[in-house]
């Protein structure tokens, strides 16, 4: 008789770790892992004893939410592969994948030195079940995980001791679990549109989503990546008094800062919207214009604002009118990137790439994203 097909079942084993505390090491050995995931098949049978008949695939490595909660879930994915390489009955149908002189043994399994602070730890585990049990077992783990998903002593002892760090919590979570929390996280700091999109790219990728952010930033998902409103076309909906407007300005720079660092985080690149193409080098980047060849060259103009540095960039060149004309604006997503985004925009219009710091963020008399007018005498 013919084998039937496994599903997949995804779960995590969360580690709450006190304030101000990390685990020695982000890993664990092939012996190591092991020892955890005996302990863990014996923590999940007890709480639904269907478990005893799927696979139980362990990845001894520890990580952050951004990290799991990637398009395609690379993490489980790996992790599934692995585990259906493995023959059936091996090790009682349990197998735990740890380090081998010191690695991983793929590379969506390392963590990320990056983000190895953060308060949770993550542990991802995957129930490989017949194909006629998945959809039971799916609905028991939902229901008894969220109820009385908290790890046996011996599990949290066996974590203190190994990693050498005391634990608030430890207790196992399925995937949309997981997803319920981090949504609920990022709507607890003001960041329920960006959920919005990141459970697009995650759950529905093939659909397109739009929202607007907190400060009105038209964004959309489509095609694997968010697409966002240039943040001088937002200023030049907005009314009001000129240094509201570039105090606004600047919130929404920042705003699309904290927008571009989760996206990333996650791997969903960010775009502008009228320049889907464009690669993510860790700034934004709109052309207007170009240069008027018998003009002074262009130059480029730092717009600046009191505890953000740099929010634009503007490129812009004088005519006899002494009418600056913009000929683009760019936005730095991190002080990183303000050095390539300067040369970047030297290179495409072959000028210096010496920045002339404004001191503030310059409007043009409609109020929208300038340049300061300079004579060409």
């Amino acid at each position: 008789m013919e084998a039937q097909a496994l599903v997949a079942l995804p779960v995590v084993l969360a580690l709450e770790l006190p304030a101000g505390t990390a685990p020695s090491r982000r890993t664990l050995s092939r012996d190591e892992a092991a020892e955890l995931s005996a302990l863990v098949a014996d923590d999940l049978h007890a709480l639904v004893p269907e478990v005893a008949q799927a696979r139980l695939a362990l990845a001894g490595a520890l990580f952050d939410a951004v990290e799991l909660l990637r398009p395609g879930f690379p993490a489980w994915g790996t992790l599934d592969e692995l585990a259906r390489r493995v023959p059936r009955g091996h090790l009682e149908n349990v197998v735990a994948f740890g380090t081998h002189e010191g690695h991983m043994p793929a590379q969506p399994l390392e963590p990320e030195a990056a983000y190895a602070d953060g308060p949770m730890r993550l542990l991802p585990i995957s129930l490989l079940a017949p194909e006629d049990l998945a959809p039971d077992l799916s609905e028991r783990l939902e229901v008894e995980l969220v109820g009385r998903g908290e790890a046996g002593q011996r599990t949290a002892d066996w974590l203190m001791r190994t990693l050498g760090v005391q634990l608030e919590h430890a207790r196992y979570l399925s995937r949309n679990d997981l997803l319920a929390l981090t949504c609920v996280q990022y709507e607890h700091v003001n960041l329920a549109p960006l959920w919005t999109l990141l459970e697009a790219a995650l759950l529905t990728p093939y659909r397109d989503e739009t929202t607007l952010s907190a400060r009105g930033l038209a964004l959309r998902y489509h095609d694997g990546k968010v697409q966002a409103q240039s943040p001088a076309a937002w200023l030049g909906q907005q009314a009001g008094e000129p240094a509201q407007r570039a105090h606004d300005f600047a919130g929404v720079v920042f705003e699309l800062r904290q927008y571009a660092a989760l996206l990333g985080a996650h791997h969903v690149p960010l775009v502008l919207a009228n320049d889907p193409s464009a690669a993510d080098p860790g700034y934004l980047l709109e052309a207007l214009g170009e240069p008027i060849a018998s003009q002074e060259a262009p130059r480029l103009y730092a717009h600046e604002a009191p505890g953000l540095g740099v929010v634009a960039v503007t490129v812009a060149q004088g005519g006899a009118s002494a009418q600056a004309r913009t000929l683009a604006h760019a936005y730095p997503l991190h002080p990183r990137a303000l050095g390539p985004l300067a040369a970047a925009l030297a290179d495409r219009y072959g000028i210096d790439a010496e920045l002339h710091a404004l001191g503030r963020i310059v409007l043009d008399a409609e109020g929208r994203l300038g340049a300061p007018a300079e004579s060409l005498h």
